[in-house]
């Protein structure tokens, strides 16, 4: 069976033994604890309670969120638990408090920590971010603002149906986290919004996002330093900033990110397609192992890019050359129109040139000619039809 398949199937199955587990589980309805489905009365309290009687029990647990507005300031859901399959089903909608200041500094707004066997299902957060991101946008002294949905240190995990809207900061955030699926998620905030990552991953293996629709002002997917063994699959991202990894080398000793997939994505007016990222300076990094497989490109200003001297708004650049070595990245079938003449960009380290990068079918068109490619430290192939003609 194809990796891919086994990947499907493997969601497939942990999301129906989870379902299978809960069928006797005991229900812990929130309205039972004092929540109030009327968007004003803070029911965080009441979501604590039901949270710890789930985390308390020994068999598998739901808590259940019926239909309506629940109004929470930012809740840390803790673990350890005493089982491990715990149903988190929405039903309704999480509102965030208008005041982006009351959880503005907190981190998360929603938050699992060290939490096995967590399923978060269905229902809609509203992060209620405009208000800070106007803040942000006026140079005033803002909070840098929270993560809508974060777990940490957790291990069998998964998101499923679930729809972030207007996050403060990130929308979803996987830290530190083993073997966590992600399914049909929606996220949405303006594109102009800043910091609104659709799904940041970072430290953490065998994590698989599949048939989600994220439209953001910042990466969809964000890849951080430690990531290993990560599947993404039928994604669609506009606007935004691209399926990134990285940034990378912001400390000299960081993990590296490696085996990673990303097959069948479209890219709808964004800002990049597909993007690896680092900053100018030594780093014990690296990113290796990868595959950019089957993706669509709707007028998108960076469609491939390799930037190794990542310096936002040219503030501060440390000026060095890159210390993250980057090797085996394979581009097959990537195809599509660029918004810009420069559609492959391969801006690698001089002292650690990127090595065996592949092109493999490549059809990239500017204003209906083809595209041009540029390489600087870059080592590869190229086979099959690729246009922008190869520079490697």
């Amino acid at each position: 069976m194809a990796k891919h398949e086994t990947s499907h199937l493997f969601v497939a199955i942990f999301i129906i033994l989870f379902a299978s587990s809960l069928a006797n589980a005991a229900r812990y309805n929130v309205l039972n604890y004092g929540a109030k489905p009327d968007g004003r009365t803070d029911s965080t309290k009441a979501f604590l309670a039901a949270w710890t009687q789930a985390c308390g029990s020994v068999k598998p647990a739901t808590v259940y969120v019926p239909a309506g507005r629940f109004f929470l300031r930012n809740v840390v859901f803790q673990g350890p638990c005493k089982n491990n399959a715990i149903l988190f089903h929405i039903g309704g909608t999480l509102l965030a408090p208008s005041d982006y200041r009351v959880i503005g500094n907190a981190g998360n707004w929603l938050s699992f920590q060290y939490v096995n066997g967590v399923m978060v299902s269905g229902g809609v957060l509203d992060g209620q971010g405009p208000a800070l991101w106007a803040c942000k946008a006026s140079g005033k002294d803002c909070p840098s603002g929270a993560t809508s949905l974060g777990f940490s240190n957790s291990n069998n995990i998964a998101i499923s149906g679930l729809t972030s809207l207007n996050s403060q900061m990130f929308h979803i955030v996987i830290n530190g986290c083993n073997n966590v699926k992600v399914q049909g998620v929606t996220v949405s905030a303006s594109g102009h919004s800043p910091n609104t990552d659709g799904i940041h991953v970072q430290l953490s293996s065998g994590v698989t996002i599949l048939n989600s629709k994220i439209r953001t002002g910042d990466d969809c997917i964000s890849i951080g330093a430690g990531t290993t063994n990560l599947w993404i699959e039928k994604v669609a991202c506009g606007p935004g900033h691209g399926i990134s990894i990285g940034s990378l080398g912001k400390d000299l000793k960081e993990s590296g990110v490696q085996n990673v997939t990303v097959k069948s994505v479209t890219f709808t007016d964004t800002q990049n397609g597909l993007r690896i990222k680092s900053w100018g300076r030594p780093s014990s990094g690296f990113v290796r192992n990868v595959l950019f497989q089957h993706a669509t490109m709707t007028n998108v200003q960076n469609p491939i890019v390799i930037d190794q001297n990542y310096c936002p708004d040219n503030k501060n650049c440390p000026g060095q050359e890159s210390g993250i070595k980057i090797s085996d990245v394979t581009y097959q079938d990537i195809h599509g129109t660029s918004a810009t003449e420069m559609a492959v960009k391969f801006d690698c380290s001089k002292r650690n040139p990127c090595t065996r990068i592949k092109l493999e079918d490549v059809k990239l068109t500017y204003k209906n000619q083809p595209a041009d490619a540029s390489c600087k430290n870059a080592d590869g192939t190229a086979s099959g039809f690729v246009q922008p003609t190869s520079c490697l």
